[in-house]
């Protein structure tokens, strides 16, 4: 039977860089999940008797949106239902089985590298049929409809069993449980030479890869231990948790600093990693070396063409606005395409699906290819470890010898987190006032040559979109990057990134936050950060 329930909207149910993301307790509220998912589905045309992909990260009241999710789609005239064994989808495993069994598209329940629990995150996005986060022009349509949606469709039947795998007819639904790990798992072995990276791992190669209690565990027990040879416990906190043992699941130096302190240890193993909590960010730390996630995008693309499925090369690469200029110099070297995007991996999915990009990352720890329609932290493990295996050379190697051909792109990013909205705002506004007279002026040795706040002109559709990011550039290269981030749930969190290229070889051994301090001053004077928000110092220094 289905039920037509009458609702009135809620006011805060915009979605924000990657869906709608609230506090648990928020989500709770009567009708306000059921609001938001026939928003979508009201938003959408042409499903019926389609497929939907439904999965999350684990989190709190994951398994209790799932349930409501299943039984919405039926009442709305969805053919059939792809969950993962106990609600469990990575992000990037959720955007290749969209892909591989053309579905209409999914709809991932995580708050991604949000805390879980009662009291934490929780996250709705819907991805459409490329596989990727649906684009402006739909997440604007679902917005637009949550303001004046009426009523939702929902069937009334008993709840499915996720902890089975296989078929069911349920109201007139096919709902089909499938293992989460084996479809992606298949695809790690098409892109990447798993005898290789085995070999390496046999001759002695050490790694440890710390899971944090989220979605990726499985799938690392699965490659790293089960298919690719690595010791029992190489994969750490492997076991999904709806509060993720009570860690923020952000796989940064600050969240994973036992990790960091090991891998910077005497006896620290080759090679160590973390991805977040729904799977699509990665961390990488060699034995004595932190690579950037800036780097890591650079040192990847370089080194793409040695593993098979990039053995012919890649046509180019994406990055968003505040990634550092790293990868534009290996694209310029290699004369391949380069594109820089607003924040946001929906961004990447038109160069993706035109052709234009291959690989494509973000200073936030992501980073993915065309495989997908995500960013895949997983990935980006097994493509450092297949680099390796070819090289046979450490990570700080492949680093030093990519800086001395490159140069390298000091980079560091200031976040002040769970500022209050107002005074962040009047930040940028503020910031956006002066970008006319700020062209010329000093900042002691630094002088500006160029402000603005981006604007990004898509290439394949043609849309624009504005006001992505504050950038102060001075003269020599040197930029700052000033934005409001859209991922968080409390208050604002207001993002600096700080970037100076040095191609000096000679001065590549600096430490980082010194070779920025003058950038670093400079940022705080000209955005009067601390008599804006009242804050001395980051809340975290990635």
């Amino acid at each position: 039977m289905i039920k037509t329930v009458p609702t009135t909207p809620f006011k805060d149910q915009k979605p924000g860089t990657s869906g709608l993301r609230k506090k648990v307790p928020v989500f709770q509220q009567p009708n306000y999940a059921e609001n938001f998912i026939q928003s979508i589905f009201d938003s959408l045309e042409g499903f019926q008797g389609k497929c939907l992909v439904i999965g999350g990260d684990g989190r709190y009241y994951n398994r209790d949106v799932i349930q409501k999710a299943i039984k919405m789609a039926a009442a709305n005239g969805f053919g059939k239902v792809m969950v993962g064994k106990g609600g469990i989808l990575s992000t990037p495993a959720a955007s290749h089985v969209i892909r591989k069994y053309k579905a209409f598209g999914g709809i991932v329940l995580s708050a991604s590298h949000n805390p879980g629990g009662p009291t934490e995150d929780f996250g709705i996005k819907y991805n459409i049929g490329n596989g990727g986060p649906a684009p402006e022009k739909i997440t604007d349509a679902i917005y637009a409809r949550t303001t004046v949606i009426d009523s939702y469709k929902i069937a009334d039947f008993p709840d499915v069993n996720l902890d089975r795998i296989g078929r069911d007819d349920v109201g007139g639904m096919i709902v089909s449980v499938i293992d989460p790990v084996e479809d992606y798992a298949a695809l790690m072995e098409e892109l990447f030479d798993f005898n290789a990276i085995r070999n390496l791992i046999s001759l002695g190669f050490r790694l440890c890869f710390d899971a944090m209690s989220a979605v990726t565990g499985p799938y690392a027990k699965e490659i790293l231990e089960n298919r690719l040879g690595a010791p029992g416990g190489s994969v750490r906190n492997f076991m999904p948790l709806p509060d993720f043992g009570g860690h923020h699941p952000d796989p940064n130096l600050v969240n994973c600093h036992e990790l960091y302190e090991e891998m910077m240890s005497d006896d620290a193993p080759d090679f160590g990693a973390a991805s977040d909590g729904d799977g699509d960010r990665n961390l990488i730390i060699g034995k004595g070396i932190y690579v950037t996630p800036s780097d890591s995008l650079a040192i990847l693309a370089a080194n793409a063409n040695l593993v098979p499925g990039y053995s012919h090369g890649i046509v180019g690469i994406a990055r968003s606005m505040p990634t550092s200029g790293a990868a534009d110099r290996v694209a310029e070297k290699r004369g391949i395409g380069i594109y820089e995007t607003p924040t946001g991996w929906k961004f990447f999915g038109n160069l993706l699906d035109a052709g234009l990009a291959t690989i494509c990352g973000e200073e936030s720890s992501g980073t993915g290819s065309n495989h997908v329609r995500e960013k895949d932290g997983l990935w980006a493990v097994l493509l450092w470890l297949n680099i390796l295996a070819v090289r046979g050379e450490s990570v700080a190697d492949i680093v030093g010898q990519h800086w001395a051909a490159y140069g390298r792109n000091y980079y560091s990013r200031h976040d002040y987190e769970g500022v209050d909205t107002d005074a962040a705002n009047g930040l940028i506004e503020n910031l956006r006032d002066k970008l006319p007279t700020l062209p010329g002026t000093k900042f002691g040795d630094l002088t500006v040559s160029a402000a603005d706040d981006f604007s990004y002109h898509d290439p394949v559709d043609k849309s624009v979109s504005n006001n992505q990011g504050i950038r102060i550039l001075f003269e020599g290269g040197s930029r700052v990057v000033f934005r409001l981030s859209g991922t968080g749930t409390t208050g604002a969190t207001l993002r600096v990134y700080i970037e100076r290229y040095e191609p000096d070889s000679t001065r590549h051994n600096i430490e980082t936050q010194e070779a920025l301090a003058d950038l670093i001053v400079a940022a705080q004077d000209v955005a009067d950060i601390r008599g804006r928000t009242g804050r001395d110092v980051p809340t975290v220094i990635t």
